[in-house]
């Protein structure tokens, strides 16, 4: 079976409470191995706080912090999270399935829901150094240069829809 046909079997839908502790433990282990070598011990401790902050949570529970969950079968293999109406919090997907279209299809659900649903035109985020090519590959443009602070390196991007 290819990547493709995988992919097809994997489950997206919207995180239930459950999926909330998964879905963070997937985040930080893979913001370890990916992005902490870009961050100062500042910025590694300010993205552990805010995965880890109870308030974000009950954002979360209160329905205003959206997070799009990806499984293969129980386990969460990628999430993604809107937060402000329409900007990216966050995008991960666990590093046994990069580059199987996991990260994509949650964008593309993602605005497609932000479009439609939400009647928003446009999405934001603050790409890691690792994420930007990826990004610019489903149609994102960078509006500002990199940008340093709490020692969290991000470039501000956005797509139109």
């Amino acid at each position: 079976m290819g990547t493709g046909e995988k992919r097809l079997s994997y489950e997206f839908r919207w995180a239930r409470e459950e999926d909330w502790s998964p879905a963070m433990r997937m985040i930080w282990r893979t913001f370890l191995k990916f992005e902490g070598n870009d961050y100062t011990r500042e910025g590694i401790r300010n993205f552990f706080k805010f995965i880890t902050d109870e308030d974000l949570l009950e954002a979360f529970r209160r329905g205003e912090y959206l997070m799009l969950v990806a499984l293969d079968g129980n386990r969460i293999i990628g999430a993604g999270s809107v937060r402000d109406r329409n900007h990216l919090s966050l995008l991960f997907v666990d590093e046994e399935y990069h580059r199987q279209g996991v990260g994509r299809e949650i964008m593309t659900k993602l605005c497609y829901y932000l479009k439609v649903q939400a009647g928003e035109r446009y999405m934001t985020l603050k790409a890691a150094p690792y994420a930007v090519n990826f990004y610019k590959k489903i149609g994102f443009i960078a509006v500002r240069p990199e940008e340093e602070y709490s020692g969290i390196r991000v470039t501000p991007m956005e797509k139109v829809f």
